[in-house]
């Protein structure tokens, strides 16, 4: 039988609003489907986890914001975060050694069954490799969209998906791709994307896609004042427990526009028949294998640091991108 693992491990914790502890804990028992994982870097959704550190999480939503690892409840203490890489140190012979993405909480050593544990390709260094889950958002937001070769595409919100998703949209043939946003500095990013920048007082009004992921009722206005006539505007934005203020009135009637919501939590209707999670996750690895998206890395803590230095990177620290926890 199983032999149950006495080594500690630490675990971040939101455990009031705006604080974080490291606590302790025993790894638990290993089953011989299960992998010990010590992890590398984990990276720190800056919307989602800000939410939740926030407690802004709405009781609806307690049971389908829980991630498949999380401990505790909302909307405190929870253990929370959902894009951890490591390095296999135990289990069946054919993983030892081998880098894996696991959707699991900030821990620095963790017991993973094989069958939510997907390989690093190579060429994917594992800080990179971080962004797989919003890599994942970022392409079910594609499918959603129904974006194709030619169409004109606008990105509200140059934040981490917004920037995945800029990428994905301009390396589509002929795609005519500006991103918006009313921070100057991502103008570089989208030029190295292959993608135009505009200021929120500097927008066309004629694209065929528009996303918004910058989660304000202000990028929210802009996203439908960039759709041109029976445009789709996708919003990936989740605003916890503030809901937004959303300008139906003006020209949205008359010009016929689509405003609907595209969340990673599902596969999108187009693909689901034939893309189980587990196949859309492989893909999103597998589109990181490219040196461009390191850039979208600003920021590299310690883990032992988390608790101090989290709070003000994710609610004063306005031009953070991804957020790293090192755990080396």
């Amino acid at each position: 039988m199983p032999q149950p693992d006495y080594r500690s491990v630490q675990q971040l914790w939101c455990v009031a609003p705006g604080h974080y502890e490291l606590k302790p804990a025993p790894l638990g028992e290993a089953g011989a489907d299960m992998l010990s994982v010590r992890t590398l870097a984990s990276a720190v959704s800056r919307g989602t986890e800000r939410l939740v550190l926030e407690g802004a999480v709405p009781p609806s939503e307690y049971q389908r914001m829980r991630g498949p690892f999380q401990n505790g409840e909302f909307p405190f203490p929870v253990q929370y975060g959902y894009q951890s890489v490591g390095i296999v140190e135990a289990g069946p012979a054919a993983w030892i050694g081998r880098t894996v993405f696991a959707l699991y909480p900030h821990q620095d050593l963790y017991l993973l069954p094989v069958a939510s544990a997907m390989p690093v390709p190579e060429g994917v260094p594992p800080e990179r490799a971080t962004l797989a889950a919003n890599m994942e958002t970022a392409l079910n937001a594609m499918w959603d969209a129904g974006a194709g070769p030619g169409d004109r595409i606008t990105i509200v919100g140059g934040g981490v998906v917004g920037l995945l998703l800029t990428a994905l949209a301009a390396a589509l043939p002929g795609a005519d791709v500006t991103l918006v946003d009313v921070e100057p500095g991502r103008s570089a990013l989208a030029q190295s994307f292959g993608a135009a920048f505009a200021a929120p007082d500097a927008i066309r009004d004629d694209a065929d896609i528009v996303f918004h992921t910058s989660a304000s009722a202000a990028g929210l206005k802009t996203a439908l004042a960039a759709g041109g006539f029976e445009a789709r505007i996708v919003e990936l934005s989740w605003y916890g427990n503030r809901p937004p203020s959303i300008p139906l009135g003006e020209s949205f009637h008359s010009r016929r526009l689509q405003l609907i919501g595209s969340q990673v939590g599902s596969v999108s209707p187009l693909r689901r028949p034939r893309w189980p999670h587990a196949r859309r996750l492989a893909k999103a690895l597998a589109l990181l294998d490219d040196p461009r998206f390191d850039r979208l890395v600003t920021h590299v803590i310690p883990f032992a640091q988390a608790p101090a230095r989290l709070p003000h990177l994710l609610t004063h620290e306005e031009d953070a991108l991804a957020i790293l926890l090192d755990y080396r």
